[in-house]
This record gives C-alpha cells, structure tokens and sequence, in this order.
C-alpha cells in the first residue's frame, strides 16, 4: 500500500520545524520573534489585530510575543492616532537587524534542509507548498 503523501509532508515539516526552532534559539529567539519582525518589516507598523491575522498567531499569544520584543528593544508598541483605543506595533532598528540575523539563520537551516534537492526541485517544492497554502489560507 502506498504511503498517503500527507505522512511524508507531515514528517518533512516535524524534521524542519526542530532545526528552524534549534538555530533560532542560538539567538534566543523563537519563531513568533521571527514572524512578528518579518510581517513588520514587509508591512509596516500594525495593530495587534493585523499581525495577527498576518502572522496566524493568535491575539491572546501575540500579546506576550509583542511584549518579548518590545521589552528586547525590537519593537516599539504606540497608541495609534487614529483611533487611541489600540496600539500599533513598529519595528526598531535594532529589531531590523536581529531580523537579518534570523534572516541569515533560516536560510542556512533551509540549505540543510533542502540539501537533496536540486534547484529546479526546490523551485517546485516551493510553488507546490504555496499553492497548499494559498489554497487552504488560514487553515494551515
């Protein structure tokens, strides 16, 4: 019997998933530091209701999320403007950096990863993996 192709994605992504959380903590960072920074940097300053519909963390968890990195001078959190009532999120310029130190971090686990792969695989992988994406939205 054929082997569903959910179980090898599955397996893939727990194999991935442990080396991304192992680099990122050699910079005592997590995931969410790098997705918090990462949305920031391509978006620009946001509520805590945008970054967490952007990131697919939940409010309740981005709250202390957004709290580490303020309090690590990577963010800086502000009344918005335009309605005082919720806060916007930005990015410092020292959180810009740690973003490039994760940035350089992941693309080396990415490397190590995908090492089997052949460019022209790592272009499919990739377009096949964001069409999943794409597709399902938020599910994932």
């Amino acid at each position: 019997m054929r082997s569903p192709p959910t179980r090898p994605l599955s397996r893939a992504a727990i194999h991935s998933d442990r080396r991304v959380n192992k680099a990122l903590a050699r910079a005592d960072a997590r995931k969410w530091h790098y997705a918090v920074l990462a949305t920031l940097d391509e978006f620009g300053p946001a509520s805590q209701a945008e970054l967490s519909s952007r990131t697919g963390i939940y409010r309740s968890d981005l709250v202390a999320v957004i709290k580490e990195l303020t309090e690590r001078g990577l963010t800086e959190r502000a009344p918005d403007p335009a309605d005082r009532r919720r806060n916007m999120v930005t990015l410092t310029e020292p959180g810009r950096r740690q973003l490039l130190r994760l940035g350089k971090l992941l693309a080396d686990v990415e490397d190590e990863v995908l090492a089997p792969l052949s460019p022209a695989q790592r272009e499919q992988l990739t377009y096949l993996l964001t069409t999943l994406v794409n597709d399902h939205g938020q599910q994932i």
